[in-house]
């Protein structure tokens, strides 16, 4: 009998030859050859696994988004009594990739970013990503804002609105995994952005008083 061929792992396995490739080269640097040399296949199995480069590209840009989505929704479940701020807090530290085991992951993450401004099929693939982590947000704010009215929180507190809240700390998250990347930031200065952000959403913070001749200590 012919030996038959696990197609579905295969696929994976090209995906993973990808990241490591644009890890490395960027996606520019990644031709079907070199993906095949990676993953220790040959080029007629790439092309019956995908029929084009940009086939192969959304394909493990799918696999990323999952892979993330799989680690959010690992850290919600792990403690199930953790209050959902709590929960926001971790989940928006996994999408911003900000932890040194998630470096490489962060470097092929922006490089499809990239690539997507010209390409519709990645930034289709990669607006569905977002949507989903964006929904998973709007949630749990939504259900850290209930809480908060129901132990007589702040006006500010009740008064977000979860969906444009959820928004603002998506691109929060994705805007710092660029920051550290390019040494912008140290990762330790990007955590206390995020958590000072977090901090921000159940308290208003207090406002300088107002001196209407100036700032203190002028005259």
């Amino acid at each position: 009998m012919p030996r038959q061929v696990d197609h579905a792992g295969r696929r994976r396995l090209i995906a993973e030859a990808v990241c490591r490739l644009a890890d490395e080269r960027g996606l520019e640097g990644v031709t079907l050859r070199d993906v095949a040399a990676r993953a220790q296949v040959s080029m007629g199995a790439v092309q019956r696994c995908f029929r084009t480069k940009e086939e192969m590209l959304v394909f493990t840009l799918e696999q990323i988004g999952e892979r993330i989505g799989e680690r959010v929704r690992a850290r919600l479940v792990e403690s199930p009594a953790q209050s959902a701020g709590t929960a926001l807090g971790h989940a928006a530290t996994e999408v911003s990739l900000l932890r040194e085991e998630h470096r490489a992951e962060a470097r092929v993450w922006l490089a499809f970013v990239a690539q997507a401004a010209v390409s519709e099929p990645l930034a289709r693939t990669l607006t569905a990503n977002y949507a989903d982590l964006q929904e998973a947000f709007t949630r749990l704010i939504a259900e850290a804002v209930e809480g908060t009215e129901g132990a007589g929180g702040t006006d500010h507190a009740v008064s977000l609105d979860p969906r444009r809240e959820a928004r603002t700390l998506l691109a929060l998250a994705d805007g710092l995994t660029a920051h550290v990347l390019i040494g912008h930031l140290g990762a330790p200065e990007a955590h206390e952005v995020l958590d000072a952000h977090l901090a921000g959403l159940w308290e208003r913070p207090a406002r300088a008083p107002h001196h209407p001749n100036g700032s203190p200590g002028t005259r």
